[in-house]
């Protein structure tokens, strides 16, 4: 018989940390979100299963005593034969009664329980969704996509194993336990009680230690599967770039080798289950002869009968029952301990962008655009070597303020600052008179709308994609920005036109047909602020000139920053800010810039040269 097993999928991967196990602080982390999940009738379904479970556990210990009964009565009954029988078949008739009813309960306490159980997986799997889609920038660029959706996943798994594990199942075994040695010391002999308890507590001393020792196989197991796993979800998410670069082999190598890796700590970990079976099934037959010799010795000095042994032994097999999984439900009720406190790490981990607790909306909007103002602001990220100094500007409301300036400048890092998708390190930005950190985020994304170089869609449809940023929109507002966007005629060519699915973060479409989708949705959006970082740069010339122009005329009621390294598409801003290594060098028109002949005049004639050589975009093949 085999005692413990692994599963076929490896739990979640520890990354590599062991997490420290504390079993009554994990439980009050458990009980905390069974009580957050909200679940009807939450207390008389978990009352209702508990008793259920109890009075299964006492109907499958008491069930052997009459079995016994009836054997005694068949064997040494006295009277006719029709009594005798009907003696028997009214004790054989119990035991019938009470082993079904032993064995229907697990079943009517499901029906019961798993409203709660379900309710409780899906509160853990929203409220770590959603803690994880609060927390910054900085968090997300450092974590692996696959990765983070798994520990959601096993975390949100975990809590419903624990309750069925350790809620209706460890702990009513061990009142079974209980009741079994009092039923074995009042109604047999004493000494088997004491055999029976002495091979429960050496199996399980045994089946913990093996156990605790296999862990360090458990977590490599995990390991090497959660890197195999991430480097599914990257080359998945990276399919292009691999085909572009001819890399498959190199990437199908890498995920080989992990796969390998895999193989090599699912021997180990397997090779130890084994051993753990082994140990298991020797000692629980020792502890079976024993309990046989003692029975045996019994009958020989007349202290018990042959019903006497049957229920004995049908009691010790009731005993014995849980004891063949207690090796398999230890090590999962760790793994689940741990896969829980790997999801409750990450819901510990701090939002780096938060609301403040006096935070107030923005003021109304004036109509004619937001007054942005950057005080000195300074702010450096971890990778990098220099960040903003002392950068101070505004862009007084309606007005078109462009940044310009080497990659890696810090233009990106300003539109981000505007966003408060990251809080400045020292300044402050203020949005119409009031400090960003001051106003709440919800105000605040619904006034600012931004189109990122590298437009990430939704594996939705083109009409979902413009119209997440108003889901409320009708479908003339969603026309509408889509023309702005010189979008309505490519859609219309389609077959599905606004049905058609753009694929995975939209990799069906163009870089150019990404980037006029994620226009036409920042424009459904009516932001006060515009911020458009390289949002044209995949566009072809003539489509450029006609968004150019679209944009000239949405510019009317609004304020718009824009991050550009063709300085053409910002000659006509009513200021342009030269960036260098995170400061301010120039400032002021396109005119003013080239009559100082500073760096911005220098950028304009290396550009200007390169694009005379340049054949038009109809002869170069674009768009």
């Amino acid at each position: 018989m085999t005692h413990a097993h692994d599963r076929g999928a490896p739990p979640a991967a520890t990354g590599g940390k062991a997490a420290k196990f504390s079993f009554f602080t994990s439980m009050a982390d458990l009980v905390r979100l069974v009580m957050r999940s909200q679940a009807k009738g939450l207390k008389s379904r978990l009352a209702a299963a508990l008793v259920l479970v109890l009075l299964g556990k006492l109907a499958g210990v008491t069930a052997p005593l009459y079995i016994g009964r009836a054997i005694d009565h068949l064997t040494h009954g006295h009277g006719t034969t029709e009594t005798v029988l009907l003696a028997f078949a009214a004790f054989a008739g119990a035991w019938v009664m009470l082993g079904l009813l032993a064995s229907a309960v697990p079943f009517i306490r499901d029906s019961i329980f798993t409203p709660v159980s379900q309710a409780a997986l899906a509160r853990s799997a929203v409220e770590t969704f959603s803690h994880s889609l609060s927390l910054s920038l900085n968090f997300h660029q450092g974590k692996q996509t696959g990765g983070l959706s798994r520990i959601i996943d096993r975390g949100a798994a975990s809590t419903d194993f624990l309750l069925r594990s350790v809620v209706l199942s460890l702990g009513p075994t061990v009142i079974e336990l209980v009741m079994a040695s009092w039923v074995l010391s009042t109604r047999f002999d004493w000494r088997l009680a004491v055999v029976a308890n002495v091979t429960i507590v050496v199996y399980t001393v045994f089946t913990f230690s093996i156990s605790n020792w296999r862990i360090k196989h458990r977590r490599d197991l995990n390991q090497t599967d959660s890197d195999a796993a991430g480097l599914v979800v990257d080359g998945l998410m990276n399919f292009e770039t691999i085909k572009t670069f001819g890399a498959e082999d190199r990437i199908v190598a890498r995920y080989a080798k992990a796969r390998e890796d895999y193989a090599a700590a699912a021997v180990k970990a397997n090779t130890s289950l084994q051993l753990l079976n082994t140990v298991q099934s020797v000692v629980l037959n020792a502890g079976r002869f024993m309990i046989v010799l003692i029975a045996a010795m019994g009958v020989l000095s007349h202290q018990m009968s042959a019903g006497d042994i049957t229920a004995c032994i049908l009691i010790l097999q009731t005993v014995y029952g849980p004891l063949n999984i207690l090796g398999m439900q230890y090590r999962e009720i760790r793994q689940a301990f741990v896969d829980m406190e790997q999801m409750l790490d990450l819901l510990a981990v701090a939002p780096e962008i938060t609301d403040a607790a006096d935070a107030r909306p923005l003021p109304p909007a004036s109509g004619q655009g937001a007054d942005l103002v950057f005080q000195d602001v300074a702010f450096q990220h971890t990778a990098r070597s220099v960040g903003l100094t002392g950068v101070s500007f505004e862009a007084p409301p309606g007005t078109t303020t462009a940044l310009v300036g080497p990659s890696g400048s810090g233009k990106t890092t300003i539109a981000r600052l505007a966003l408060r998708l990251l809080d400045p390190q020292g300044g402050r930005v203020l949005m119409d008179g009031v400090d960003l950190r001051q106003v709440s985020q919800a105000s605040l994304r619904r006034a600012v709308a931004l189109v990122p170089q590298d437009v990430a869609l939704f594996n939705d449809t083109l009409y979902a994609n413009i119209a997440f940023a108003d889901p409320a929109a009708t479908p003339e507002r969603v026309w509408a920005a889509a023309e702005a966007a010189e979008l309505a005629t490519f859609i219309r060519d389609l077959p599905q036109q606004m049905d058609t699915k753009v694929g995975e973060r939209g990799l069906k479409l163009s870089g150019g047909e990404r980037q006029r989708v994620g226009l036409a949705r920042a424009l459904l959006a009516n932001p006060r602020l515009l911020i458009l970082d390289e949002a044209t740069s995949a566009l072809d010339g003539r489509t450029e000139a006609a968004i150019q122009a679209t944009l000239r005329k949405v510019r009317a009621g609004r304020t718009t920053l824009v991050v550009a390294h063709r300085l053409s598409t910002i000659a006509d801003a009513d200021q342009i800010l030269v960036i260098r290594r995170g400061k301010i060098v120039e400032r002021g028109d396109h005119a003013t810039l080239l009559a100082k002949g500073g760096e911005y005049a220098a950028l304009w004639r290396r550009q200007t040269r390169t694009e005379a050589t340049r054949p038009p975009p109809e002869m170069a093949g674009a768009e």
